[in-house]
């Protein structure tokens, strides 16, 4: 990244990233990423209400956007010692820092889809 003819970068752990989208790419880049952020940013939510909420999405993938998420430090994950056992997922403080970029980015999807196609109701599904 270049500052007023002088070069920099971010180093994050041991990793280089040369400018802050990257940064910002690789920590909440690609598609269900923020998706799952998306819908745990009014809430906590168990697994199967945020499968239920991103039907498109397999087990496979949410379980390991979340283990993700969990690493980087966005997402708690909390057990509780119940049978069977339940468990809640929802935004850390640092994944509360996210939540004027969702609502940007859906603003803008919001946009991009009335200017160039159509709100579509669903009908029940059941």
């Amino acid at each position: 990244m270049r500052i007023k003819d002088e070069d920099f970068k971010f180093v994050i752990e041991g990793k280089d990233y040369h400018c802050a989208m990257d940064v910002a790419a690789t920590f909440v880049g690609g598609k269900w990423k923020t998706i799952v952020l998306w819908y745990l940013k009014n809430g906590k939510k168990r697994f199967t209400e945020l499968k239920a909420m991103i039907p498109a999405i397999t087990d496979k993938m949410l379980s390991l956007q979340l283990r993700s998420l969990e690493s980087d430090g966005f997402v708690s994950r909390q057990v509780y010692p119940e049978i069977p056992p339940r468990v809640e997922y929802e935004l850390t403080e640092e994944g509360k820092t996210l939540i004027p970029l969702l609502d940007a980015m859906a603003d803008w999807g919001i946009n991009k889809a009335n200017r160039h196609g159509e709100m579509v109701k669903l009908e029940n599904q059941k």
